[in-house]
């Protein structure tokens, strides 16, 4: 059996002392935020670029960092910062519409980071898209079965209006997360 070498996510973090490793996680965060901004009004959910920022987070920071880094993130919307889509902030999006996607977040960057510790990320520019790609379809399945079980709209609505209008810009997102990467030196290990 072959054993492929993990690589280490964003290679100057690993340097960092825990101040410089906070500043990192805090840019994260603002990050996070300014992708969440950058919205396009929907029903039942707005189409943000939080999906590409929580890709991009995952493969640079590494399935647990950057699942931290996530869980920093909803923490300040939980607190009330307006980090969310459109602004918002609190708990009302932890428990309507957009609940499901927000908790996948954390599962997405994870496995993103996954993938990417193992290779599949910057100068593999194919598999940076899978590990992108496969981290979008893991937020559409939470957003989707949040939709259908937790909000009661059966599963062939929930997907007509939680899966479906937004396939076409996960993929797109997953493209410009790995041309992203690939620009990025510190992701081509």
């Amino acid at each position: 059996m072959t054993h492929i070498a993990a690589h280490p996510p964003l290679a100057p973090l690993g340097g960092l002392s825990a101040a410089g490793t906070v500043g990192a996680v805090l840019l994260a965060t603002a990050f996070l935020t300014a992708s969440s901004w950058i919205a396009v009004p929907m029903v039942p959910v707005p189409m943000t670029m939080q999906t590409f920022a929580v890709t991009v987070v995952g493969a640079l920071f590494g399935w647990r960092l950057g699942a931290a880094v996530i869980l920093v993130w909803l923490g300040e919307a939980a607190m009330g910062l307006p980090v969310l889509a459109n602004g918002s902030g609190g708990l009302a999006p932890f428990m309507g519409p957009t609940a499901g996607y927000l908790v996948s977040f954390v599962a997405a960057a994870a496995l993103t980071g996954w993938l990417a510790e193992r290779g599949w990320t910057g100068k593999n520019i194919l598999r940076s898209f899978a590990a992108a790609l496969a981290g979008n379809v893991l937020i559409l399945a939470g957003g989707t079965t949040w939709l259908a079980l937790g909000l009661g709209l059966g599963w062939e609505a929930a997907f007509a209006a939680g899966a479906l209008p937004f396939i076409l810009g996960a993929v797109l997102k997953s493209a410009l997360a790995a041309a992203f990467l690939r620009a990025i030196p510190a992701s081509r290990p």
